[in-house]
């Protein structure tokens, strides 16, 4: 019989996504971390930060317990996306400290609570605004596995890496000639479904 707790499963999952997504940000200058590569502005920096007040809100708010710091860009009145970048103040070192500042919040509501813990998310619909911790654990590591997955594109668009993570790429085996022939050959098969 495999020995399961499954609140310690979903913190560990919760867990691993939060450290993919900083080890993105690993060797890169303040503007590399910041540059948008992509027409909706995406960048590294903001990604953290989003992911930053996502915790704050989910793992706080919903449950009574409020974050102790002001994030302003989660503000009704905020400037639209201000959460997806990082003003000329907010340095990486801040970024980063905040989001693990909130990671510890974070875990102490899941230590805290059960996992039919109650919860309510104002900002959701009506039909929806009643959770439990273990819906929110679910959401929030599907939330910030998809901003990862974001960051993986970010950064192999400055400078080529890629990978799941620090020490486990999860990538084919292959050197950049590889790849580069790799590449070439679903470009092939593409262009073949070109519209004349």
């Amino acid at each position: 019989m495999i020995d399961s707790n499954p609140k310690a499963d979903l913190h560990r999952y919760l867990q691993s996504g939060r450290e993919d997504a900083l080890w993105k940000l690993e060797g890169l200058s303040e503007y590399d971390l910041r540059r948008p590569l992509v027409q909706t502005g995406t960048n590294l920096l903001g990604l953290i930060k989003h992911l930053a007040g996502v915790e704050a809100g989910y793992f706080g708010e919903t449950f009574g317990r409020p974050f102790d710091e002001l994030l302003p860009w989660t503000d009704d009145d905020a400037d639209t996306n201000s959460d997806m970048w990082a003003t000329r103040d907010q340095s990486r070192d801040w970024v980063v400290d905040l989001y693990r500042r909130i990671w510890a919040h974070s875990d102490a509501t899941i230590k805290a609570l059960s996992l039919d813990s109650a919860g309510h998310v104002p900002w959701w619909s009506d039909a929806r605004k009643e959770v439990t911790l273990h819906q929110i654990l679910i959401h929030v590591i599907a939330e910030t596995h998809r901003h990862t997955g974001h960051a993986d594109i970010v950064r192999e668009l400055i400078d080529g890496t890629a990978g799941l993570r620090n020490g486990n790429d999860n990538m084919a085996p292959g050197d950049s000639t590889w790849w580069k022939s790799y590449s070439e050959q679903v470009e092939d098969i593409a262009q073949g479904f070109r519209e004349s």
